[in-house]
């Protein structure tokens, strides 16, 4: 933090005319993300150096942010990999059904604590993407019955997680016990594509852009988590997926050589 204040301090006389320009209804953002103290230190006056705290905290929002901004395309290559080969060669729905599982918790765990959306609004839409993932891996597998019924059966658990109509379908207490599952949920939920990448020697259709993105954005997540959320359970729940995606990332590497044979055609030669 101090290496960042040594370095825009000497450009505060330059950079605080141009900050002073901003207008209303941006700053009134600025002030949403950042606090008006923190605001007022970092972007009216410039100030690096005499509050850490809030570097930190800018740093974390910014990190929050590009969280929130690449998830919104993290699964897409995935996706589009899986529509033009029209295969679900080398992919594990388990693993994909049980991060779907537990990106909706989280989702619903986040609104129930007043979180920053910044800390966790990556989840519903990682959540649809994967949502997405795994109706195509069931319809791709000629599985469309039980791809309908799967459709059905999220959508009514993510009905009774979000409670739209405050029914009190789940109280807030089994709502906090449900975040403790994400936990075991996100570790097991990568280990079956690990294993079956082990098994083929191969990614099959994995997508390596999906794999790299939830890697860094389980990383920065880490340090918001940190940051922002006084919470060990979901902190503990980013440092297990972090060290998984780490895995998944080499295995990336080491069998990039085989990623473009089909896993099938591979077997048939076993």
């Amino acid at each position: 933090m101090e290496a960042i204040g040594q370095i825009i301090d000497p450009l505060s006389g330059y950079i605080r005319p141009i900050t002073a320009l901003i207008p209303e209804p941006v700053e009134n953002i600025g002030v949403s993300l950042l606090g008006d103290k923190c605001y007022d230190t970092l972007i009216r006056k410039v100030d690096f150096v005499s509050s850490p705290d809030c570097v930190a905290l800018a740093i974390s929002r910014a990190l929050g942010l590009g969280i929130v901004g690449m998830s919104s395309i993290v699964k897409v290559p995935q996706i589009l990999k899986l529509v033009s080969s029209r295969s679900a060669d080398g992919l594990s729905l388990v693993s994909f059904v049980l991060e779907t599982i537990g990106y909706f918790i989280s989702l619903s765990y986040g609104f129930r604590m007043n979180f920053p959306f910044t800390t966790f609004g990556e989840t519903a839409l990682i959540g649809i993407q994967n949502f997405v993932i795994c109706f195509l891996i069931l319809q791709y597998s000629g599985k469309k019955t039980l791809a309908a019924l799967f459709f059905a059966a999220i959508s009514s658990f993510v009905y009774i997680l979000v409670d739209p109509t405050n029914a009190g379908y789940i109280s807030d207490q089994q709502m906090t016990l449900l975040q403790g599952l994400t936990i075991p949920l996100s570790l097991f939920s990568k280990i079956p594509q690990v294993l079956t990448n082990y098994k083929n020697k191969s990614t099959g259709q994995l997508s390596a852009f999906s794999v790299i993105n939830y890697l860094a954005g389980s990383l920065a997540r880490v340090f918001t988590t940190f940051q922002e959320v006084n919470d060990p359970i979901i902190l503990s729940s980013f440092v297990g997926a972090t060290i998984l995606n780490a895995i998944l990332a080499i295995q990336l590497v080491l069998y990039w050589s085989n990623s473009n044979k089909p896993v099938s055609a591979e077997k048939k030669k076993k």
